[in-house]
């Protein structure tokens, strides 16, 4: 079941937009720092999910086109072999689609982590790291929605 804190207020929710703004910037951001751990060359789609996300958050970019910018990043998620390179993906795919529930913005948190464990990294390291990018305006709601969610 969604949180409901996580709905746009334009939708009957409580969430403004410049709190649904950073969710989707802090996704970005997370998805970013563990794009490094691709092995192989970062395929396009996944940096085009990422421009779409911030192009939306401009006002530039619609929720169809972070939806199907979602798909594609799914897509390379699907083609892929490496375990890493799948998380990453998903990742991403839950950063662009935040634009659409914000609440995909836990998701994109959770694949990065997942990434980094894979990957062999310290996940603990990673979450001090993702609970430092918090901005206080939403930092309360990200951590309660996470612990909830047991993430």
């Amino acid at each position: 079941m969604r949180d409901k804190r996580f709905v746009a207020k334009h939708r009957g929710g409580p969430l403004e937009k410049e709190q649904h703004d950073q969710l989707i910037e802090l996704a970005c951001v997370y998805v970013e720092h563990v794009l490094i751990l691709v092995e192989n060359k970062i395929d396009e789609r996944l940096i085009n999910a990422l421009n779409v996300a911030r192009a939306w958050k401009l006002g530039k970019a619609t929720v169809g086109d972070a939806r199907k910018a979602s798909l594609d990043a799914i897509a390379v998620a699907r083609e892929s072999c490496n375990p890493t390179s799948i998380a990453v993906a998903r990742a991403v795919g839950h950063a662009v689609a935040t634009a659409h529930m914000a609440d995909h913005s836990l998701a994109a948190a959770l694949y990065a982590l997942k990434a980094v464990k894979i990957a062999g990294k310290s996940i603990s390291e990673e979450r001090k790291w993702q609970d430092e990018q918090l901005p206080k305006e939403i930092k309360e709601l990200f951590l309660s929605a996470r612990n909830n969610r047991n993430i």
